[in-house]
């Protein structure tokens, strides 16, 4: 048996090792695909929309969750949707996309319109900022549009003053998928609190005014500037009613190798994203005649509905219930209570008690069928960041 002995392997044509060899005995690999658990992002390949399903979607507020996971945010005088589409790239079902409704070809110093993912702060442990073994990550995807220019794309650390690193990437061809990744540096002097919180804010910009695009670009974590946030980008895509932007595939994954280059975007099942999507959100019911179990009468004025979520939550949800004339039901042998809206008492990450009060009809103690009663109806678990 004879052994060989290298310091790394290449290829004939690669500029670095594709395997390097360490005194101890160990390798480090650049590998680019099948490597299971990398991914941080959640919903990066667009797949679950549980609020909307495909219907696109007005963006109104600088906080809307639109597909699972991610936020639209709109401070302008200008309209735009977000949808799920089936425009993707090779191998993709899904992406998101920003249309253009109502133009403003003259943004005001303040205006601005993104995109933004929350990284949950207990999935960044892995980077380790704080200390000197503070690693990198790559941030990949896939981007869209029949606007060329240069884009703005940046990270917020939250638990350490906002801190902030900003760049750009640049559509280069219209209406042409482009892969686009970019280093976020590590951070041996940050802060990413072991918790529930905000440990990255993922911002993907497609017009911006001055007020957050006259600064400098940022290729380290430093103090949070509002000009800084996407300096120097160089479109609105607000300017016309033509403009769409489409993004899929968005993948943040620790730079182990120190190469500086993502791997394949990680394809999870479908069953497996919306799983993880339901710890931040979960439709109770949606649409008439869905049955959200077995209620009771409390008292003759009361409806109740004890339930237990079907994933553990990040946090204490909030209810959000459609409220509308006879919206909901409570069915028994011998009749039927309608209500408008339900509430929530006594919540936690793992279940809770829905109950309407100001009723009349009911039987004490009595069990109900609890369902909805008209096609508006819904009722949804909020436990977003």
């Amino acid at each position: 048996m004879s052994t060989l002995k290298v310091d790394g392997i290449r290829s004939n044509s690669a500029s670095s090792d594709a395997i390097t060899l360490a005194s101890d005995g160990t390798c480090s690999a650049n590998i680019t695909n099948n490597l299971s658990n990398r991914n941080i992002i959640i919903n990066g390949g667009m797949t679950v929309s549980q609020r909307n399903g495909t219907t696109a979607t007005a963006v109104t507020s600088t906080q809307q969750y639109t597909l699972d996971r991610m936020v639209g945010s709109n401070n302008s005088d200008a309209a735009f949707t977000v949808a799920q589409s089936s425009t993707a790239p090779n191998g993709f079902a899904n992406s998101l996309k920003v249309d253009v409704t109502t133009a403003d070809t003259s943004l005001s110093a303040g205006n601005y319109g993104q995109i933004i993912y929350y990284v949950e702060a207990q999935d960044l442990q892995q980077l380790a900022f704080g200390t000197s073994s503070a690693k990198a990550s790559v941030l990949s995807f896939y981007v869209r549009s029949n606007k060329t220019g240069n884009y703005g794309v940046a990270a917020l650390q939250n638990d350490n003053s906002s801190k902030l690193v900003s760049f750009q990437y640049t559509i280069n061809s219209a209406n042409t998928w482009e892969r686009k990744s970019i280093v976020i540096p590590a951070d041996t002097s940050g802060v990413i609190n072991n918790d529930k919180g905000r440990g990255f804010d993922i911002h993907f910009g497609f017009a911006s005014g001055t007020t957050y695009s006259s600064g400098s670009l940022r290729s380290s974590f430093t103090t949070y500037a509002d000009g800084d946030l996407y300096a120097g980008q160089g479109v609105n895509l607000f300017d016309s009613t033509s403009n769409e932007w489409y993004i899929t595939g968005i993948q943040l994954e620790v730079d182990h190798t120190g190469s500086g280059k993502p791997t394949d975007f990680e394809f999870r099942s479908h069953a497996q994203e919306l799983d993880l999507c339901k710890r931040y959100f979960q439709v109770l019911a949606k649409g008439t005649n869905e049955y959200l179990g077995h209620g009771h009468g409390w008292g003759t004025a009361q409806a109740e509905c004890v339930l237990r979520w079907d994933k553990e939550m990040r946090t204490t949800p909030t209810i959000d219930s459609a409220n509308g004339t006879n919206y909901f039901g409570m069915g028994i042998s011998n009749g039927y209570v309608y209500f408008n809206v339900w509430y929530g008492y006594n919540l936690t990450a793992k279940s809770g008690l829905l109950y309407k009060n100001l009723l009349s009809g009911f039987v004490n103690g009595s069990s109900y069928r609890a369902y909805t009663n008209n096609a508006s109806a819904y009722l949804y678990l909020n436990a977003e960041l």
